[in-house]
């Protein structure tokens, strides 16, 4: 088990298989997740409540659990959804138990630490920004530019992106995940909702400067190929554009690492341009052969295994 200090930036289903993957390679690891989710049970939940949203946070304490039967029992009652025909038709354990300390106590980083020492999880989940957030777009198509709003509506808008943006504008970041950007060994970002999990985190003026300025290794991971138009936001992006498209929010950004799954097409260019920038390149077979949209979680914990001896020694 490696010593290394990790802070993970992402959020749902991306950040949950990174967290995950890296909790078979260190213990030091730190969530740092989005709270702009507007959908579902966390969307209800900010209807009702000045709260931030809970369900990618939830996903994150889940992915950390214990691994023995207290933690893993815990974590799966923390996921488990209320089917019925009322008004708790949806909501998971885990969203309501945070609503409650939040509501109680008004501290949403002091709940989550209280979750995660009833989970018993591996590291720590922090919140993106001190308060609840949202997500516009500007989307350009065949039939002209539109605004889009919501987490939701943005990770599922069709066309070309223009311009993203947060309100309110300028939050402030959290204080404990600027100083676990700042003592990390490694930062990784990805996989996940490129503009509504992943690039949001270089909005947040005060994480983007502790980002950059972050002597941590810096990985990127990118997402899977899906070669799908009916797949969302990703659907004509290259992994290069991919990368041009969160540049332009952090232009100073720079990774030592960018990783991409074997299968994706583009991966000379992609590589040729690191080249440039004095980036390492790694392609590595991530896919999950269950879900073909999904990374494989045992695949990435041994990709962080190599990386960790072959790759960014040190």
């Amino acid at each position: 088990m490696s010593s290394k200090k990790v802070v993970a930036l992402g959020g749902g289903h991306g950040l949950a298989a990174t967290l995950t993957a890296l909790r078979t390679f260190t213990t030091e690891i730190t969530a740092v997740v989005t709270v702009a989710d507007n959908g579902g049970s966390s969307g209800r939940l900010r209807e009702e409540f000045p709260i931030m949203p809970p369900g990618d946070l939830r996903m994150a304490l889940a992915a950390l659990c214990g691994d023995d039967e207290w933690g893993r029992s815990w974590a799966e009652i923390m996921q488990y959804r209320f089917t019925s025909e009322g008004t708790l038709d949806g909501h998971a354990v885990g969203n309501l138990l945070l609503a409650a300390l939040w509501d109680k106590d008004g501290d949403a980083v002091a709940g989550l630490d209280r979750v995660g020492a009833l989970l018993k999880v591996v590291g720590r989940v922090l919140p993106m920004a001190a308060e609840a957030l949202d997500i516009e777009a500007t989307f350009e198509d065949s039939k002209g530019t539109r605004e889009v709003r919501g987490q939701v509506e943005v990770a599922t808008a069709k066309g070309k992106l223009k311009s993203l943006r947060i309100i309110p504008e300028n939050p402030s970041a959290r204080p404990e995940a600027l100083r676990a950007l700042a003592d990390a060994d490694w930062i990784t970002m990805g996989p996940g909702s490129w503009f509504s999990s992943v690039i949001p985190h270089l909005l947040v003026p005060a994480q983007r400067d502790a980002i950059v300025s972050s002597r941590a290794k810096k990985i990127l991971l990118l997402n899977l190929d899906t070669s799908d138009k009916s797949a969302g936001e990703y659907a004509g992006y290259s992994p290069l554009e991919h990368l041009n498209i969160l540049n332009h929010y952090a232009p100073e950004l720079r990774f030592d690492l960018v990783v991409a799954d074997a299968s994706s097409p583009g991966l000379e260019d992609l590589k040729n341009h690191l080249s440039t920038l004095g980036s390492e390149f790694l392609a590595a077979d991530l896919r999950s052969s269950d879900t073909k949209i999904h990374h494989d979680v045992n695949k990435l914990g041994l990709l962080f295994a190599h990386i960790d001896a072959k790759i960014l020694v040190g």
